[in-house]
């Protein structure tokens, strides 16, 4: 017998993992602390520290889904006061933000589909990286729901039938099995679709509008490599996924410091997309980052722990127009930024009170 506490005696994961648990006396003297990633990252979890008052306690024997979704993320049962507790670690990750019951009850669902012959430990080495998929469906359900309609009508319109993932690494690959209504009436056959799993990303191009210049990065990219691509480095902007516990634009501002060492001013959201739809899962926050560009901004960036070998480099805005429309811009994102900025870069002007360049030495 054990007792939840935390996150999982929320009802949105109790109901999931020991429908059966019962509340009890709280533990006195204790309050939680930490937490914000409890039920979303393995080191999420929060700590039991001295206190007053109490903490609620729910009494349950160990279910299939427990035990699943415990040995997942490398919980043990913490005895305190002769009770053993599950949900809480030895110490608390500093974290910022508030704890997520939506994302924590979807990731569970997602957690306990896998096949059970999966093993704990190669699912708790992707955590974060399942995480940042689950958060990406959350949100896709969310910036969809109100769009105009496309393609037949009705809701009963999309059935997927199965679900499976045989290639699970650092991202992965999902095979779906599905049927949907056509245009012209009727349902399809049952049809084989495969799908690259990797979760959102987010990119901004960061552009002084007094001096009118942009900043670009450029690095080595495995893709074009594999192709047989001779020129393997690119033109990009600064760019990385979105981790299961931020918003888009939280994750931009943290990559533009990492790889460019720039605080960028005020985010002005792009045109956001699907960059190929017919077989990433991939959607891309794009945006224009209003900064300040003096020459001596660009240099060297990335994180040693991800490998990354980045160089920044100044360039006149009307030279990436250039670029763009001559074919030099090969980078996706940058080239639909690029030429959005071409494009709107007067009206962006006129919002932040400026009707043209300046002129700054």
């Amino acid at each position: 017998m054990i007792f939840l506490v935390g996150a999982l005696a929320h009802p949105m994961l109790r109901m999931r993992l020991a429908p059966g648990a019962v509340e009890v006396e709280g533990l006195p003297g204790h309050t939680l602390q930490g937490g914000q990633g409890a039920g979303i990252a393995p080191d999420g979890w929060p700590a039991l520290v001295p206190a007053q008052g109490r903490v609620p306690l729910w009494r349950t024997d160990w279910t299939p889904a427990l035990t699943r979704y415990a040995h997942i993320f490398g919980l043990e049962p913490v005895a305190v006061a002769g009770r053993d507790i599950l949900g809480v670690a030895v110490r608390a990750r500093e974290g910022a933000g508030r704890w997520d019951p939506e994302l924590a009850a979807a990731l569970a669902d997602h957690l306990l589909a896998l096949p059970p012959d999966r093993p704990a430990e190669a699912v708790r080495a992707r955590l974060p990286l399942i995480a940042a998929w689950v958060a990406s469906t959350l949100r896709a359900a969310r910036d969809s729901r109100d769009l105009p309609a496309l393609g037949p009508a009705g809701d009963d319109r999309l059935q997927v039938l199965a679900v499976d993932e045989p290639y699970a690494e650092f991202f992965s690959v999902q095979e779906i099995t599905l049927r949907h209504r056509r245009h012209r009436g009727g349902w399809t056959p049952e049809v084989l679709r495969a799908v690259f799993v990797s979760g959102d990303a987010a990119v901004v191009l960061p552009w002084d509008p007094l001096r009118d210049r942009v900043l670009l990065i450029d690095q080595f990219r495995a893709g074009p490599a594999a192709r047989g691509d001779r020129q393997p480095w690119f033109w990009e902007a600064p760019a990385g996924r979105v981790d299961p516990t931020e918003t888009p634009e939280q994750a931009v501002l943290r990559e533009a410091i990492e790889e460019t060492g720039l605080a960028i001013d005020r985010l002005i959201p792009g045109p956001h997309n699907y960059p190929s739809p017919g077989l990433l899962a991939e959607f891309l926050y794009l945006y224009v980052g209003i900064a300040d560009l003096p020459d001596d901004v660009a240099g060297f960036g990335g994180l040693d722990t991800e490998n990354e070998d980045i160089r920044s480099q100044l360039l006149p805005r009307a030279e990436l127009t250039r670029m763009a429309l001559a074919g030099q811009v090969r980078n996706g994102p940058l080239l639909s930024l690029a030429l959005w900025l071409e494009l709107n870069q007067q009206k962006i002007r006129m919002e932040l009170g400026q009707d043209k360049p300046g002129l700054i030495p």
